[in-house]
């Protein structure tokens, strides 16, 4: 029998491998290990996201690896999911450090060994399906722990053990970072007129576009808002501020006005760190606007708003759709290529 005793990050198992070493089921994106009483001991999470930097327009809603998160789709491809069964195991780890083997297919029954993961969040999200219907689906976040390199799987849950416990040391809104905010329907109805399926529907095309391409697309939005001298910033080294802008002197109340804007084309929720991260990198003079095309944790909205430091303006998803579908902006050219 083919097994192993240890995984490598980035290297390369079949899922023969995978299946004997950690004693799994052989098929299923969720893949519990459990003792005789049915206890957890570990489980391995096998995804088909896209790697860094590519765009599988063919699927806007397709697992994705950003930065150090894995957002991951749970199972269930048609009609509302439910967290139940395997769906439901992946919460265990939110009372013990279980842990989690994280894999991505690489084709022919092959996947590579991301690290072990750490459930950071999940939520409900209406998407679209194929059918162009609506549906809750039920999405979870992971931290991918690239390092311990490599994991003994007999030692395993020790090392889970100690990264779950250090990194939720060191946020002390961790409870917070849990709880993802959904644009409120009612806010909705009063900020616009479109309809949710067709906000979702625009949104869904928005998360195919490349990301750079994205900060253009905000800036021609920026223009048709009354800004002023509005640029994007090179795709490197921007240091956290993507878009520089000025309000326009026809505004009377805040002509003139620096604005700087970060902007993320995400599926996963932005936390308070980054909030905290972009606040570091304004100019002591601007103005900041964060948009992102996912959601806000409830420690993000609290971060924005902190007594004693400037605050931030949060636009998510759903309301960035709103605003793009309000102003007429042409976004197809956006489309091409993407």
């Amino acid at each position: 029998m083919n097994t192993v005793n240890e995984f490598r990050v980035g290297e390369l198992y079949t899922n023969d491998q995978i299946r004997f070493s950690l004693q799994l089921e052989n098929l299923g994106g969720i893949r519990p290990s459990v003792d005789a009483k049915k206890s957890l001991r570990h489980l391995a999470i096998m995804t088909t996201a896209e790697e860094v930097g590519k765009v599988r327009s063919e699927n806007p809603y397709n697992d994705r690896i950003e930065g150090d998160v894995l957002l991951y789709t749970a199972q269930g491809r048609e009609g509302d999911q439910q967290l139940t069964g395997r769906n439901k195991r992946l919460l265990d780890q939110f009372s013990a450090p279980v842990p989690f083997f994280g894999f991505i297919n690489v084709g022919r029954q092959t996947y590579r060994f991301l690290g072990l993961l750490e459930l950071l969040r999940h939520y409900r999200e209406m998407q679209i399906d194929t059918k162009g219907a609506f549906r809750n689906v039920w999405l979870f976040e992971f931290r991918i722990h690239r390092v311990p390199e490599v994991v003994p799987i007999e030692h395993a849950a020790m090392i889970s053990a100690q990264l779950i416990g250090e990194s939720r040391k060191t946020n002390p809104m961790v409870e917070l970072e849990k709880e993802v905010v959904q644009f409120d329907e009612s806010e909705q109805e009063a900020t616009s007129l479109s309809s949710p399926l067709e906000i979702e529907s625009m949104r869904a095309k928005l998360l195919q576009v490349p990301p750079y391409t994205f900060e253009h697309l905000v800036k021609s939005l920026m223009e048709l808002n009354s800004f002023r001298d509005v640029a994007v910033t090179s795709a490197s080294g921007d240091g956290g501020i993507d878009i520089n802008a000025y309000v326009d002197e026809t505004d009377d109340f805040f002509a003139g006005t620096h604005v700087q804007v970060q902007v993320k084309r995400w599926r996963h929720a932005v936390g308070s760190v980054d909030i905290n991260s972009f606040r570091g990198a304004l100019s002591t003079t601007a103005k900041g606007v964060f948009i992102t095309t996912s959601h806000y944790t409830r420690a993000a909205i609290s971060e924005s708003r902190h007594a004693s430091k400037p605050s931030v303006t949060l636009i998510d998803g759903s309301r960035f759709v709103s605003i793009v579908i309000r102003c007429n902006l042409d976004v197809k050219v956006f489309f091409e290529g993407a």
